[in-house]
């Protein structure tokens, strides 16, 4: 018997689907996404979501947030060493701050959120944005676990 070795393997089945078995949880979801993203510098959000979903290991949002930050401008290298942004010299002390504080807050239990991370954070941004960096982050480690608990996977792509 041969297999096509070529072939694509198939996306696991969901789970369950929350918008109809849970709409009123589901629409609230969408509702803080939409609080936690006000005031937020577009591109800063993104790198935020992308990185929490590379640490998460959530590939429905990667897909998702890689596919919208390159909607708005964000490039191709800068997506993909996000996993090696502090390696890197293209990312500004802000996008820098908002990674290391998405990258804390999203192992948080591996060391808590370090007082360094939060005051270099505090340090870039105003107060009500720090406030709106850390809704964004915690709403996209949300998502990143309703993706995977429900076995969301991204649409099929053309090659």
């Amino acid at each position: 018997m041969t297999t096509n070795q070529n072939a694509y393997v198939p996306a696991p089945i969901q789970r369950i689907s929350l918008p109809e078995q849970a709409p009123e949880f589901y629409r609230a979801m969408i509702n803080l996404d939409r609080a936690a993203s006000a005031g937020l510098d577009p591109i800063i959000a993104e790198l935020v979501k992308t990185y929490a979903s590379v640490i998460n290991g959530c590939a429905f949002c990667l897909d998702m947030h890689t596919t919208d930050a390159r909607k708005i401008g964000e490039q191709d290298h800068r997506l993909l060493s996000l996993p090696a942004w502090r390696e890197t010299p293209w990312f500004t002390a802000r996008e820098r701050a908002a990674l290391a504080l998405t990258e804390a807050v999203t192992k948080v239990t591996e060391g808590h959120v370090p007082d360094a991370v939060f005051e270099e954070a505090a340090k870039v941004f105003e107060e009500k944005e720090l406030a709106q960096l850390l809704a964004m982050i915690i709403t996209i480690n949300s998502w990143n676990r309703i993706a995977i608990a429900t076995r969301l996977s991204p649409a099929p792509k053309q090659s």
